[in-house]
């Protein structure tokens, strides 16, 4: 915390300075959104002009993301000491990333056929959209290997990156006393990265007021009016997915109080809802996992990075949704056996997803495909929700950011990579 002089002898300015600073970012940002929504609705689409504030927050985390992710999974696998514990970890991420995206889905099913969005639609005069083709498993799969890390590492390569940053852990780990002085740099390297989104998160507070003034401006309630119930869904979904299945993996399977999670995880919470970004979330969760939560660096930068790009379960809970909300608007009876090919096939599509606003409904055509429906009614109901997106995008990206603080967590749990102490007490702002 930055320590400034007594208010009492250098006036009104350092005074609201301190001030400033003795609230706990969540509170800061908190109150960037609430200003940013009383801009919106004042200045209605001339909020657009405050968007560049915004624009130069996201671009400021967005710039740390890949090297962040680099040097953070190497010095994480690198401190491993044997590649079995790596495999371990590994496999149990990948594990509850599935089953948290499969529950997800189900949610998003559910809340759609019980509450029924789609009911009553009418597409008439909606501007179909381009679909972009799904790639190829086999070319998806052979695109996470760089052809040149150094431009994976330049583009922002989730993947790739990560798989290159693996490999060059791994290698420390074999070369063994040869590579201590290369893992000492990556290690500085991580602390570095740490510090430096420290820096950034102070400015999170402006850059929540810019992004909120402009969705509310532009879109405004009136988005949520429109499509109601599907708005309706998605609140509710999320709730669910983070409150309800996320709280019981902390739980069950963590066997840990949810109450300190839900209350230090704000910070990363905000930025996910104001950025619609799962990627500019990362730099936000990595901060608050090792330092409100007490995760232990090692795991914090094996399972986060991943979750980046494999965990999705705000996107597989509205794939589901817009899948019956499809099937509603079209006429088309869904049984069983159509409700658990929606929920695979969801669960599969939705890994890899790039974790940019509004990527999830690009991905309609290969869930919508196994319900008899086809490139042209896709690309109606995409055209019919592009519109009003953005502000349901927002909402679908806390749970998504919340699925991999609680698999973080979770993780660290099972490791014995958890500070109990920490994890319990009120972060120090």
């Amino acid at each position: 915390m930055i320590d400034l002089p007594d208010a009492s002898r250098v006036g009104p300015d350092a005074a609201a300075r301190r001030n400033w600073f003795h609230v706990p970012l969540w509170g800061r940002i908190l109150v960037g959104l609430a200003l940013g929504v009383i801009a919106g609705l004042i200045l209605q689409e001339e909020a657009v002009r405050l968007k560049w504030i915004g624009d130069i927050f996201v671009r400021l985390i967005r710039m740390l993301v890949a090297p962040l992710i680099f040097v953070s999974v190497v010095a994480g696998v690198a401190s491993m000491v044997d590649l079995s514990r790596l495999g371990r970890i590994g496999g149990r991420t990948l594990a509850l990333y599935l089953g948290l995206m499969l529950v997800a889905s189900a949610v998003g099913l559910s809340l759609g056929a019980l509450i029924r969005p789609g009911a009553g639609i009418d597409l008439t005069g909606v501007t179909p959209e381009i679909i972009v083709q799904t790639k190829p498993v086999g070319q998806a799969l052979m695109e996470v290997i760089p052809l040149n890390p150094i431009a994976a590492l330049a583009s922002g390569d989730t993947l790739s990156v990560i798989f290159f940053a693996v490999l060059v852990g791994v290698g420390l780990l074999v070369i063994g006393e040869e590579g201590r002085p290369l893992r000492a740099v990556f290690d500085s390297a991580s602390s570095l990265m740490l510090r430096l989104v420290q820096f950034i998160m102070e400015l999170a507070p402006f850059g929540v007021f810019g992004l909120i003034a402009w969705v509310i401006g532009t879109s405004g309630p009136a988005a949520f009016v429109n499509i109601f119930k599907l708005a309706l869904c998605v609140v509710l979904g999320c709730l669910i997915q983070t409150l309800f299945v996320h709280g019981a993996l902390l739980r069950l399977l963590g066997r840990l109080p949810v109450r300190p999670f839900f209350r230090d995880i704000a910070d990363a919470v905000v930025v996910a809802l104001s950025t619609s970004s799962s990627a500019a979330t990362l730099p936000a969760a990595m901060r608050v996992a090792q330092v409100n939560l007490g995760v232990s660096p090692t795991v914090a930068s094996a399972v986060l990075p991943l979750g980046v790009t494999l965990s999705m379960d705000g996107t597989a809970l509205y794939v589901g949704l817009l899948a019956t909300f499809s099937a509603q608007v079209f006429g088309v009876h869904l049984d069983l056996v159509d409700y658990l090919a929606i929920m695979a096939i969801t669960t599969l599509v939705t890994l890899g997803t790039a974790p940019v606003p509004s990527a999830s409904l690009f991905l309609l055509a290969a869930v919508l495909s196994a319900i008899g429906l086809g490139p042209e009614q896709t690309a109606l109901i995409v055209g019919f929700i592009l519109p009003f997106d953005r502000p349901l995008d927002m909402l679908r990206t806390v749970p998504n950011c919340t699925s991999d603080l609680s698999a973080c967590v979770v993780v660290a749990r099972w490791e014995g990579e958890l500070d109990m102490d920490a994890y319990l007490a009120r972060p120090v702002e």
